[in-house]
């Protein structure tokens, strides 16, 4: 059974519903102080209008979402990954950590209450013009809506004002006043109400555009994945991650020390229910439409292909955008620089992202090995006839994510090149220490570069004057076409480019509002990562199998089930109950879901982004002062040159020209701050505690 869904249908209808219901956007304005509701909820099709303008209100995060701005729906400088989350940078201002939003998720997340709890309050009194079915499929649309809309505004700031009511207008300062609940009754409302919306909702849309039942109980794992996260690990935090509002003496985040336990156990008991539920009944698999055993480049396009095709079985729910109707920028934003239309490598894939997958030669210490010594300061460079060769041996699903050097996109070559030494060999690594506290010393400060004996070559941004090597009887530029140039212009600055999510179409017209690629909120992959987090989180937690499952056997079939078809290596036997089964679900979670606005929000639930905690960043341990000096934290580049000596090419792991992108992170950067003017304005709204 496929019940795939896709919102296309909001794009369409959206214009005339915010025609008839623009007005209402406060909490003490309703819709029917706008249009009679025998005008929009006495039949189908006005209930329609209504339910795309409670839609257009959803806070989806996709193309059009950008950490540091939040909701604005502007889909300018667009880019996924750059967050600090360690799988990409660029060269913008946005690109730091995610410890806030210019526009805050506050008043917009009220606005789409009001419609819910409006449509909740108004329809009943029209309930004989409709099936029953259809009625109370209504109804749940409109829970679903309300916990959504509770369950983003929870992960930001904790406890909310929980306002499951119309508030009317006049109303009493009493009435209209609702202080914050604390952070554990909030997430009790968000699972009440996710569990009304899967009780009362169809199995099956029942038209394109509509959520249904299994769309809601995906929704709900991830949610409830994300309580039971903050409740166990507010706790490793130093001093416990809590504390009460200022005016009222409510718990606002964290939890309680006699309660978290419980809690943590019941939500991640709901969330495992649930993605249970889903994979049992929900007639979703994973796309495998041009995969091939044994066959890694069948693998690598069955992975590009899956995040286009529309009819994907894998897909839960989806934003559809329609040229020249309702598109995005994705593409003009984030193309190689040859493609730029208006710029390009907005998303620029890390080593450090490189280095969470199979199939590259490690130092002792685990990260790439790019020299014949026991570390990157020693031997000698590693020399390939092609970039390419590097690897040559890497999952298939990493190359579908990631464009490497000289790799092909759009028909085209893309020929990446940091530099180009013409001395002699074995070459030497570049530099003597390759840790953080190097990392604004660069290449254009060696002596090889610009001492008396030049022997490497680099250049600076295209369109200027790119230095020029001679080559077998003609002229190399030192950065190729694609970069990257030593002045961080608009090319790759991590030796890298993104291939996730952008059109592989070679006559596709590039530029602004070009492009209508769907973006997947929720997929399959995902159900199946919650169920098997979840299930390694009760088991730790000795908790009972709430369907008489195996636990570890359920965590284990899912991982190796998304690992077959990213053409990654199997888990040898059954995953463990401790910190090291926990981390490769961990793990395995930041790979798959790369780039799709989920890491950030693991990283934060993980409570792994504050420096103390921050060996498990990368959902597995790793020394932390490789990457992080207390506070703040960098990532790295690989780069590759050419040897002209030898005709062949070798890599650099570097903090290059990445360097100056710094990221820091604060136990209180968990929370963001409540808007500094909904706390003045208010005798009960309290402010976050220690801000």
């Amino acid at each position: 059974m496929n019940r795939k869904r896709f919102l296309s249908i909001w794009t369409i209808i959206a214009g005339a519903a915010c025609m008839c219901l623009n007005a209402c956007v406060d909490l003490d304005i309703t819709p029917k102080n706008v249009v009679a509701d025998d005008d929009v909820l006495s039949t189908d099709a006005g209930v329609n209008i209504y339910m795309a303008r409670m839609y257009s209100l959803m806070p989806f995060e996709d193309f059009k979402y950008t950490a540091q701005w939040g909701f604005e729906n502007n889909g300018w400088l667009n880019s996924a990954g750059i967050e600090g989350t360690g799988e990409a940078v660029n060269r913008e201002g946005l690109s730091a950590a995610f410890t806030s939003e210019r526009t805050p998720y506050w008043n917009k997340g009220f606005e789409l209450i009001l419609e819910a709890n409006y449509l909740l309050e108004n329809l009943p009194n029209f309930k004989e013009n409709f099936s029953e079915e259809l009625y109370n499929h209504y109804l749940g649309e409109a829970y679903y809506a309300r916990a959504t809309a509770f369950y983003t505004m929870a992960k930001r700031f904790g406890g909310i004002p929980l306002v499951t009511k119309v508030i009317p207008y006049p109303a009493s300062s009493e009435e209209m006043e609702v202080p914050r609940a604390t952070e554990e009754e909030t997430w009790d409302q968000i699972l009440e109400d996710f569990d009304q919306a899967v009780e009362l909702m169809m199995e099956e849309s029942p038209i394109e555009g509509y959520s249904n039942k299994y769309v809601a109980l995906a929704f709900k794992s991830e949610a409830m994945l994300y309580a039971g996260s903050v409740a166990k690990y507010n706790q490793d935090v130093s001093g416990r991650l809590t504390g009460l509002g200022r005016k009222t003496g409510v718990r606002v985040i964290g939890f309680d020390a006699t309660t978290w336990q419980t809690a943590s156990i019941r939500y991640f008991t709901e969330a495992y229910k649930a993605a249970r539920e889903v994979m049992q009944d929900g007639g979703y698999s994973l796309y495998k439409k041009r995969w091939t055993a044994d066959d890694p480049e069948a693998q690598y396009q069955n992975m590009v292909d899956m995040f286009s095709d529309l009819s994907s079985p894998e897909n839960i729910y989806v934003k559809q955008y329609i040229f020249p109707t309702t598109t995005h920028a994705f593409d003009a934003y984030n193309l190689p620089f040859t493609f730029r239309a208006p710029l390009a490598s907005g998303t620029c894939p890390t080593l450090d992202f490189i280095e969470l997958f199979d199939g590259f030669d490690r130092y002792p210490d685990g990260s790439i090995r790019v020299t014949n010594g026991d570390q990157n300061a020693s031997g000698n460079y590693l020399m390939f006839d092609s970039p390419l060769d590097f690897f040559k041996d890497a999952e298939p699903r990493l190359r579908a994510y990631v464009i490497f050097p000289s790799d092909e996109f759009r028909n085209k070559q893309i020929d990446v090149r940091a530099g180009v030494y013409i001395g002699d060999t074995p070459i030497k690594p570049f530099f003597s220490n390759y840790a953080y506290n190097t990392a604004d010393t660069r290449y254009q400060n060696l002596s090889i570069y610009n001492g008396s004996s030049k022997s490497l070559y680099l250049s600076p941004r295209e369109g200027g004057s790119q230095e020029i090597v001679d080559y077998n009887g003609k002229q190399m530029t030192a950065a190729g076409q694609e970069g990257p140039f030593y002045d961080n212009g608009e090319a790759t600055v991590t030796g890298l480019y993104l291939r996730k999510w952008l059109n592989t179409d070679p006559n596709a017209e590039g530029g602004e509002g070009k492009s209508a690629q769907p973006f997947i909120l929720m997929r399959y992959a995902e159900v199946l990562l919650n169920a098997a987090e979840a299930a390694i989180e009760l088991r730790l937690a000795d908790a009972t199998s709430p369907d008489g499952s195996d636990f570890l056997q359920v965590a284990t079939d899912a991982v190796n089930e998304i690992r077959e078809r990213a053409g990654a290596n199997l888990l040898q036997g059954t995953l463990t109950a401790d910190i090291d089964g926990r981390n490769t679900v961990r793990k395995e979670r930041r790979k798959e879901l790369a780039f799709e606005h989920k890491s950030k929000w693991d990283i934060r639930r993980w409570r792994v982004a504050h420096y103390e905690g921050r060996d498990g960043f990368w959902g597995e341990t790793r020394d932390k002062n490789k990457f992080s000096n207390n506070e703040n934290y960098r990532f790295r580049g690989l780069y590759p040159f050419f040897s002209t000596k030898t005709g062949k090419y070798f890599f650099d792991a570097r903090f290059q020209w990445v360097a100056s992108k710094t990221y820091g992170y604060t136990p209180l950067n968990y929370y963001f701050e409540i808007p500094g003017g909904e706390v003045a304005k208010s005798a009960v709204i309290d402010q976050q505690p220690n801000r």
